[in-house]
């Protein structure tokens, strides 16, 4: 670069001279080197998605869909510090589209305002910003679930999601602290409020008019809030005496009671409120003092008031006895009627009721022995324990004895699920806690999209991972849509299907517990090499391959109805001492609603396009993931691996054109192979993928044509002779499997 400035010069004075076209290059390439530099690349490429996924739209003055210099080129909207995009502002443009699918590495944005445009049609994507301070997204089209990333952005102050199609909440608010303003309104939301909204301690405004909340809202009492709107849910009970102060109070359209809070009730009857007395007025009498009881006018009726209220005193006082009297005998009624109840139980304690809570006899909540439990978040006290109390869920009431009839405590049935057939083992919290050391992070073996796995070793012979089900993952019924799923999946019987041991729903604490497979992942068996482990043989991947496709065939063409994966993937199959495979996370279809929330790097390469399109998972949605899965057999290469240059980061996009060219498929294949492969072999692979990976899912084959084509691989890959460099022990059978 310096002897570039030194010709310019000499030319400038005469020396020398340079060409005229060799200067005009030389300024153009100064002027586009800075312009490059200006914007940081992952900013550059989160905004070109951004862009595509916008449709391109007219209105974006300055924007392209590839590379471009966001901060240098001014784009419309777009604001910077240094090299990195900070804000993004572009309301009420009318655009349409969505939001980009990798907008979680926009690390360096804190604003983010599309509001009133036309965005939408789909749910939020799961990758938005994660340091964003304000998220506009007002009046658009968005359906469906609010993304949970939303529960991670930890400096999120301000917002606001209202007037569009959303549905479900899918975030806890625990870190949300900073959060000052949250508006909801104007959705299709139902249930109670999340408990988790207690932890807002910095909430101001809540905006949560004109949905379908029901249930109280006690869980707002402690919050500093000056403007609440909740008019027009189906809410109901008291409104708390530290919500009836705030300046900017709105809740009509409900059905909360005016009366003040009923005294508490007797440790018998903890769950059972008294029912409210009806109002029973005379139609015809209109003039009712409800301060007083009494009816007719106030200041009486000429000189006969005297006699006129005494009459009226008597019958208000009879028709109080008599209330008294029916109140009496319906409380009554219950306890008698609950009597039976705790003496069956009673009668069997060492019965096996997987979900039922033994009572305890009021004034005795003392003797419960206390469940320690760890914060899963906490990851340097994690041997300090804390009485369950219980935190979580925050439903339970400390102040009420644990009783059968109390709703926060009694375990929901699920409708028409028989607990004897589920062939699954109930544990109990502590049971687990027990086994995990209290769900230390010394035994944290994974996360996923539904929460966090713990290796639990039960016994000596017996050693578990444990998944801890996150609540927010749950619909607004837990106890009851869990039993379910437990009664799903334990129904499920296939040698390569991971097999469910057992679970447990106590305490609003939801668990799963699984075969522990040492081995792992294949994910980490392909990708996280520790240096110890072999790699894997090519008879070992298409061994994988098979039994991976037979778990998805069984699960779609012999289960009645039909399962659905919808998360396949490497990290989603264990592999066992023999390396066989099994698939997990069956049965979890229900927890992941469409257009979910797997927007993440890593779950993005398996999405099939209609996928992320419309949302919509099929059958032949499995297949492409599992087409993608084969394909880092293949190659030893992840899904999406944001480490390559932008043109191969998607192993798809990358691998596709060249899985029928011969030359090109011996350089795709994974190095650790050592080129100990069949050339056969490996090629039939590669067709094989290339059918399932088609952008077209009605040609994609159904997995009984994948599992017969990987079959007859297996048959015609030198039956009974031996592939290089593996031992003489190693060979094929007739059914297509392998033996050992």
């Amino acid at each position: 670069m310096a002897k570039a400035s030194s010709g310019w010069f000499r030319a400038a004075s005469g020396m020398a001279p340079l060409g005229f076209s060799a200067v005009v290059m030389l300024l153009m390439a100064t002027a586009f080197l800075g312009v490059t530099a200006d914007t940081s690349s992952d900013d550059v490429t989160a905004l070109n998605t951004f862009y595509t996924t916008l449709n391109s739209p007219w209105q974006l003055t300055n924007w392209v869909a590839q590379n471009g210099d966001p901060c240098g080129q001014s784009w419309l909207g777009i604001t910077c510090s240094g090299s990195r995009v900070i804000t993004i502002k572009l309301p009420g443009m009318g655009l349409k589209g969505t939001l980009g699918y990798n907008m979680n590495i926009l690390t360096a944005l804190v604003e983010l305002d599309a509001s009133n445009n036309n965005l939408g049609g789909s749910d939020i994507p799961y990758n938005l910003p994660p340091n964003l301070e304000r998220l506009n997204l007002v009046n658009n089209s968005f359906t469906g679930t609010l993304p949970y990333s939303i529960s991670q952005m930890a400096s999120l102050k301000y917002l606001n999601l209202g007037h569009n199609q959303l549905s479900d909440i899918n975030v806890m608010f625990s870190q949300l602290t900073n959060l000052t303003t949250l508006d909801l309104s104007d959705n299709t939301f139902s249930g109670t409020l999340p408990d988790s909204f207690s932890s807002l301690t910095s909430l101001t405004m809540l905006h949560l008019q004109n949905n379908r909340f029901t249930g109280t809202i006690e869980v707002l009492s402690d919050l500093p809030l000056t403007d609440l709107n909740v008019e027009n849910n189906q809410l109901s009970g008291m409104i708390p005496d530290k919500l009836k102060g705030i300046n900017n109070l709105q809740i009509s359209g409900n059905s909360f009671s005016n009366s003040p809070a009923a005294p508490s009730s007797p440790p018998s009857t903890t769950s059972q409120s008294p029912p409210r007395q009806p109002s029973k007025r005379n139609p015809g009498n209109s003039n009712k003092n409800p301060s007083t009881g009494s009816n007719g006018d106030s200041s009486g009726n000429g000189g006969g008031g005297g006699g006129r209220s005494s009459k009226v005193g008597g019958g208000a006082v009879a028709g109080i006895v008599i209330s008294l009297v029916v109140l009496g005998a319906m409380v009554a009624f219950f306890m008698i009627k609950r009597r039976p109840m705790r003496g069956q139980r009673r009668e069997d304690p060492e019965k096996n009721e997987p979900l039922t809570l033994r009572p305890i006899a009021s004034g005795k909540f003392n003797q419960l022995r206390a469940i320690n439990i760890i914060s899963p978040t906490a990851k340097e006290g994690l041997q300090k324990t804390v009485s369950m109390n219980l935190k979580p869920p925050s439903k339970i009431n400390l102040h009420k004895s644990f009783d059968e009839s109390d709703p926060t405590n009694k375990v929901v049935m699920a409708k028409n699920i028989d607990l004897s057939s589920i062939r699954a083992t109930a544990y109990t919290v502590a049971d687990l806690q027990m086994a995990t050391e209290s769900f230390s992070a010394d035994n944290l073996i994974g996360e996923g999209s539904f929460g966090r796995v713990y290796r639990a070793e039960i016994s000596d012979h017996k050693i578990l991972a444990v998944k801890k089900i996150n609540l927010s993952a749950l619909p607004s019924n837990p106890s009851d849509f869990f039993i379910e799923l437990v009664a799903n999946i334990s129904k499920l019987n296939h040698p390569n299907i991971s097999e469910l041991d057992g679970y447990c729903s106590e305490h609003g604490q939801y668990l799963l517990a699984y075969e522990f497979y040492r081995n792992g992942s294949l994910h980490d068996f392909l990708h996280l090499s520790d240096g110890c482990s072999k790699p894997l043989s090519w008879n070992s991947r298409v061994k994988i391959a098979l039994g991976s496709a037979r778990a998805l065939e069984y699960m779609h063409e012999t289960c009645s109805p039909s399962i659905i994966h919808k998360n396949f993937k490497s990290s989603n199959i264990v592999l066992d001492n023999e390396l066989n495979p099994h698939v997990s996370d069956c049965g979890f279809a229900d927890l992941i609603p469409n257009q979910e929330l797997q927007e993440l790097d890593e779950n993005s390469g398996y999405r099939a396009p209609e996928v992320t399109m419309s949302g919509q998972y099929s059958q032949k949605s499995d297949v492409y993931s599992f087409g993608v899965v084969m394909l880092e057999l293949l190659t030893g290469r992840k899904a999406f691996d944001r480490s390559h240059p932008w043109p191969q980061q998607s192993l798809v996009r990358w691998a596709t054109p060249q899985l029928h060219d011969i030359d090109a498929l011996d350089q795709m294949v994974d190095p650790a192979l050592e080129g100990l492969y069949p050339a056969k072999s490996l090629s039939r692979f590669a067709d094989a993928i290339a059918l399932c990976v088609q952008s077209e899912p009605e040609f994609r084959p159904p997995m009984s044509e994948v599992v017969q084509s990987l079959v007859r691989l297996v048959q015609r890959s030198s039956m009974g002779s031996v592939l290089s460099g593996e031992s003489n022990s190693r060979r094929y059978d007739d059914s297509g499997d392998y033996t050992f």
